[in-house]
């Protein structure tokens, strides 16, 4: 006997358009959300509209790292301000992206990366332009850009990026002792940004928790809009037949 199915049970397929809405929209709420946030305490910030121990903190711990400069450490602190450097972040991107691609045989997570790494940029780049902060009134060890002191910039791109990685790593690197000392290795990496970033006189210790609580946010709606589950990488056989599928899809 016939086993037939309800036309009324079967499952709509979704349109390009339904999907798009379904996983970009969420993506574009949270950077709306993240810049109106963002806008509302660096006007704080700039007007002196704070607690009194946030300015008090902002402005011993930019003196204190001044009072503790080495040579030892200037030299530690501008290869961890060099880690977030645009130059180097869009480099380490580009050679993740690729290898991705490789090693787990999909795109999902090469989209995911560029993603994290592009929307933090732009988020930044909108707060910059709408909250003036000068830098900290210390020697600065390096040249300053013309951005906004609020937020770190290099904190949020390590934490976009870094963090993307080990979030990444973790899910599929096998053994699992391997995955985490490499995602620890990935969390700590904006750590080391940001105390770098103070060291050196660039920042505020507010704009690099500005800039982690921005990108964080960012970060972590990415992640669990686009990349919701732990998938194994495909094996050599899946990954022909993907790549023949893609071959006769319609251009």
């Amino acid at each position: 006997m016939a086993v037939g199915i309800r036309a009324g049970n079967r499952p709509t397929p979704r349109t390009a358009g339904q999907v798009m809405a379904r996983t970009g929209a969420p993506p574009l709420v949270a950077a709306v959300g993240i810049v109106a946030l963002m806008w509302i305490l660096g006007s704080l910030l700039v007007r002196g509209s704070v607690p009194s121990f946030l300015s008090s903190a902002d402005t011993q711990t930019s003196q204190w790292a001044v009072e503790h400069r080495t040579p030892t450490l200037d030299a530690v602190t501008h290869v961890g301000s060099m880690m977030a450097d645009t130059i180097v972040a869009l480099a380490v991107t580009a050679v993740a992206v690729v290898g991705l691609r490789l090693w787990l045989g999909r795109r999902r997570e090469s989209v995911v990366t560029v993603l994290a790494v592009v929307g933090e940029l732009l988020i930044f780049l909108v707060i910059t332009a709408i909250v003036h902060r000068a830098r900290p009134t210390v020697p600065q060890l390096d040249q300053a850009p013309p951005t906004s002191s609020f937020p770190s910039g290099h904190t949020g791109a390590a934490i976009a990026l870094y963090g993307c990685l080990a979030v990444i790593l973790l899910r599929n690197v096998t053994p699992r002792w391997v995955a985490v000392g490499l995602a620890v290795l990935g969390f700590v990496i904006p750590v080391v940004v940001a105390t770098s970033r103070v060291y050196r006189g660039m920042h505020y210790l507010t704009d690099v928790l500005a800039g982690a609580l921005a990108s964080g946010i960012w970060l972590t709606v990415v992640l669990v809009v686009l990349l919701p589950t732990r998938t194994a990488p495909l094996e050599p056989d899946q990954r022909k037949i993907r790549r023949r599928a893609d071959h006769r899809r319609p251009t």
